[in-house]
C-alpha cells in the first residue's frame, strides 16, 4: 500500500476544482486565490474548471473526475440523504447573493405566492438556485408541481430567458442581477445579497458558497486540504480589507461585463456576504437543513448528521 500512498502524495500538490460559474461573484474567492497568487505561494498546483450549474459540478466530484467543489453548502446536506459522505472544508459565505428577480412584463408577481402557473429561471435542476426557488415557494403556500423550474444558466442565457419571457422570473446572482436592474428590464422580489435579506427570507444565516470535497478524500490528503485552505482563508482575509474597487482590479476584465462600475458597485454592495475567516457560522447548517426539509422528501424522517457536512478543523489551523 505504501507505494501507492507515495505516488498520490506527489501528485496530490495538483489540484482540479470545480466551479459553478467563476464569473459569479458569490464564487469570487476561487479566481481571487489564484489571481493573488496564493495557491502558488503554498506549493499547489491549482487548476479552476468552469462548471455553470453546482449540480454538475457535483457530480463530477463524486465520479473523481475533480478533487473539490466551489458551490453551495446545501449539497453536503442533500448527498448525505442520498449516503454520501462530503463536506465543506472552507465556508465562503454566509449569505446565497442570490436574488429572486421578476420580469418587468409580470407585475402582477408580488410575492413568491404568485408562482402559480409560471416558469421560473434556476440555474439547473437540482442546484442550489432550484432548492431555494422550491422553499420560496412552499414557503408562501404553494405545491411543487404549480410552477415550473426552468434551467437557464446564469448571465447572457438567463438574461434571454427573461426577455423572450420563457421565464416570468428567476433567481441569479451578481453581476447578471446589476445588468437586468439597469436596463429596468426586472424588479428583485427577494433579496439575499446581505444577511439581514437572508435572515428575513430563509429565517437564518444561510452558508452558501463553500469549498466541498469528499470526506474520504479530505481524511486522506489532510497536508494539501490545509494548503487550500491556508489560501482560501488568506483570500477572504483580502476581501474584508479591501474594496470592491481593489478587488476587481484583481479579476479578469471581462467578468465586468462592459460595465466595471457597476461590477464594483454590487460587489461593495454584497462582500459582506463573505465570511472573514472561513468558518461555518454558527447556526447556519440548522437553517440550510429546516430550508431544504421543507420540500425534500429524501431529508424528511431521515436523521442528518450536521457535524459530518462540514470541518472547521483546517481553517482553524490557519496561521
Amino acid at each position: 500500500m505504501l507505494a501507492a500512498g507515495a505516488t498520490t502524495a506527489t501528485a496530490a500538490d495538483k489540484i482540479s476544482i470545480m466551479v459553478g460559474g467563476y464569473e459569479k461573484q458569490i464564487y469570487l474567492p476561487a479566481k481571487l486565490a489564484e489571481a493573488l497568487g496564493y495557491f502558488k505561494d503554498e506549493g499547489l498546483d491549482v487548476e479552476l474548471l468552469n462548471e455553470p450549474a453546482g449540480v454538475d459540478a457535483e457530480n463530477e466530484m463524486l465520479a473523481g473526475a475533480v478533487q473539490g467543489v466551489v458551490g453551495f453548502y446545501d449539497h453536503s446536506i442533500d448527498l448525505q440523504a442520498k449516503g454520501k459522505f462530503v463536506e465543506s472544508v472552507v465556508q465562503f459565505s454566509q449569505a446565497p447573493g442570490e436574488v429572486e428577480l421578476v420580469s418587468s412584463k409580470h407585475p402582477e408577481i408580488k410575492s413568491p405566492a404568485d408562482f402559480k402557473g409560471m416558469s421560473l429561471g434556476v440555474t439547473g435542476l437540482g442546484s442550489s438556485t432550484n432548492f431555494l426557488t422550491e422553499y420560496l415557494a412552499v414557503k408562501n403556500g404553494l405545491k411543487l408541481g404549480e410552477f415550473t423550474s426552468v434551467p437557464v444558466g446564469a448571465g447572457n442565457t438567463f438574461i434571454a430567458a427573461m426577455q423572450q419571457d420563457k421565464i416570468q422570473a428567476g433567481m441569479t446572482t451578481e453581476p447578471t442581477i446589476s445588468r437586468l436592474l439597469k436596463t429596468g428590464e426586472a424588479k428583485v422580489l427577494v433579496d439575499m445579497r446581505t444577511v439581514e435579506g437572508t435572515k428575513a427570507a430563509l429565517g437564518g444565516t444561510y452558508p452558501a458558497a463553500s469549498l466541498y470535497m469528499q470526506t474520504e478524500w479530505v481524511d486522506a490528503h489532510k497536508e494539501t486540504v490545509q494548503k487550500l485552505a491556508n489560501a482560501f482563508v488568506k483570500t477572504l482575509k483580502f476581501i474584508n480589507t479591501h474594496s470592491g474597487a481593489e478587488i476587481a482590479e484583481k479579476m479578469p476584465k471581462d467578468y465586468y461585463v462592459g460595465d466595471k462600475e457597476g461590477y464594483v458597485k454590487a460587489l461593495d454592495a454584497g462582500k459582506a456576504m463573505f465570511t472573514a475567516d472561513g468558518v461555518m457560522p454558527q447556526g447556519g447548517p440548522e437553517t440550510v437543513l429546516a430550508v431544504l426539509s421543507a420540500f425534500k422528501k429524501e431529508l424528511q424522517g431521515k436523521q442528518i448528521d450536521l457535524s459530518k457536512t462540514y470541518t472547521t478543523e483546517f481553517v482553524k489551523n490557519v496561521k
